[in-house]
């Protein structure tokens, strides 16, 4: 699959730097619409090589105008299309109306009632333009499209291009070809199931966009690889830093462990693990590498010199609270995670200045008092909001993970797959991000660039197939990814 550039755009800007672009270039709007139905052209038959019959749903705007190009184009080619309006073609206005006449004068037609069948069908229906669920002929046309034989161009329509929130109705594609510079709504929320496979077709424009600096950005494999440097040959264990693990209450080991592990093949030159007397022992049977506290008295714990991770397995109880305000007390960063998120949610305590959050929508939810519904809709402003009001990076998970430090800088992951929605993946990105802390990262960087290790460890592992991964198959990944001068 394609690697998407780092910049990622909300609809706004996007609005903005292509009219920009286009009038330094000196190019009209109609022109760069030629050039959209011409890369969607060429996609289409790249993706469906052997296409013959194509049903176009097209809308009223610009993304139909993108719709009735590709539709005349492919009519050129010798393939048969059907080409279905929401509005009578009378009513169309502007570039969409030239585009439509002109496939019209080259022999095309519209079509009329229910769609036929096709080998492929086309959304042009809204692109980024959509604000509300979709409703009508638009609704109609929507239903009628095949998820594994749809490409959409520009955006599915229906999900919304700043949030990747999914209004009822939404267009399901196969492929979906974006336009001049990545949608934000494209990769989180469910832009990624909705969009499926996504190419970037710039049209010209690349180099003459002028990328603000408030962009939110994904995290690139470069990027990555710039981050982890090879290590001196001189080095030891001391230059590593000691990542203090605190959680595994009774009968919660397992989530203390996945942690450890992670933060060991993560990198971290020394992982000790505090915790119960129970969680302790399996920990040393399992992981001979890594030290052990038991934690009987948590006012006695010694916090300085480590970079602590607070919350896998933890639990809620007494002892669970007590850590927990031992470790906010040193009043020093930190990772927060599962468990140390719901006791944050309950107490309200300061969270240390460069500390990192990992909650997942639900406590995403607790955190911000509201409820899961309000966070999805929402992704970008949630995490942004949780960021500022902690005064700490926070990386919101799930598909398309953001992260976002408190001046409301965005990151966002597009690595990862379904098969890690399952228990205990939390608990090894913590021990990752805590790893990377460690090893003299920003809190910034610790965070997104573990999001990062962590879904391409998934990835990796992923490859003998979705249904069944486990974390422990990530720990089995994790060195490979973060060894990447190995891997080239």
């Amino acid at each position: 699959m394609q690697e998407l550039p780092e910049p990622v755009y909300t609809s706004a800007q996007i609005r903005t730097l292509e009219a920009a672009a286009c009038k330094r270039a000196g190019l009209a709007l109609s022109a760069l619409m030629e050039r959209a139905g011409a890369a969607a052209a060429f996609e289409l038959r790249a993706w469906f090589p052997h296409a013959r019959t194509v049903a176009v749903m097209i809308g009223p705007g610009n993304n139909g105008g993108d719709g009735w190009v590709l539709a005349r184009l492919l009519r050129e080619r010798g393939m048969h299309v059907q080409a279905y309006c929401t509005v009578g073609v009378v009513e169309l206005k502007g570039d969409a109306a030239i585009a439509a006449a002109a496939f019209l004068i080259a022999g095309g037609a519209v079509a009329e009632g229910a769609v036929g069948r096709a080998d492929v069908y086309v959304d042009a229906l809204l692109g980024i333009g959509a604000r509300a669920g979709l409703s009508g002929r638009m609704a109609e046309l929507a239903a009628a499209m095949e998820p594994k034989l749809t490409l959409a161009l520009d955006l599915p329509s229906g999900l919304c291009a700043d949030t990747g929130f999914a209004w009822p109705g939404a267009v399901r594609a196969r492929y979906t070809v974006c336009f001049v510079g990545a949608k934000l709504g494209l990769l989180t929320g469910s832009g990624p199931d909705l969009a499926g496979e996504v190419r970037l077709a710039e049209l010209g424009l690349a180099e003459l966009l002028d990328v603000p600096e408030n962009l939110a950005r994904r995290v690139s494999a470069r990027a990555f690889a710039g981050a982890l440097p090879p290590r001196a040959r001189a080095a030891h264990k001391g230059h590593f830093g000691h990542v203090l693990a605190i959680g595994g209450d009774n009968g919660m080991a397992g989530a203390i462990r996945l942690s450890t592990e992670a933060a060991l093949r993560a990198g971290a030159g020394l992982v000790t693990a505090a915790t119960r007397a129970s969680s302790a022992a399996a920990i040393e049977i399992a992981l001979p590498e890594a030290m052990t506290r038991v934690v009987d008295d948590p006012a006695a714990l010694v916090l300085s010199g480590y970079t602590v991770l607070l919350g896998p397995g933890l639990g809620q109880g007494a002892w669970a609270q007590a850590l927990f305000a031992r470790v906010l007390a040193h009043a020093e960063p930190m990772v927060l995670d599962a468990d140390g998120l719901n006791l944050q949610s309950t107490c309200k305590s300061a969270i240390p200045t460069g500390s990192v959050l990992t909650p997942h929508p639900g406590e995403a939810a607790r955190l911000l008092e509201v409820t899961v519904v309000e966070v999805e809709r929402d992704r970008p402003a949630a995490v942004r909001a949780l960021a500022r009001r902690f005064g700490c990076v926070v990386i919101l998970k799930g598909a398309g993970s953001l992260i976002a430090d408190p001046a409301g800088a965005l990151w966002i992951c597009d690595r990862g797959n379904p098969g890690m929605a399952t228990g205990g993946m939390g608990d090894v990105l913590a021990g990752v991000i805590a790893a990377f802390l460690a090893q003299g990262m920003s809190a910034t960087d610790a965070a997104r660039f573990g999001v990062y290790a962590h879904a391409a460890a998934g990835d990796l592992a992923a490859r003998a197939g979705e249904r069944g991964l486990s974390p422990r198959d990530l720990l089995a990944q994790l060195r490979a990814v973060v060894n990447p001068h190995a891997l080239a």
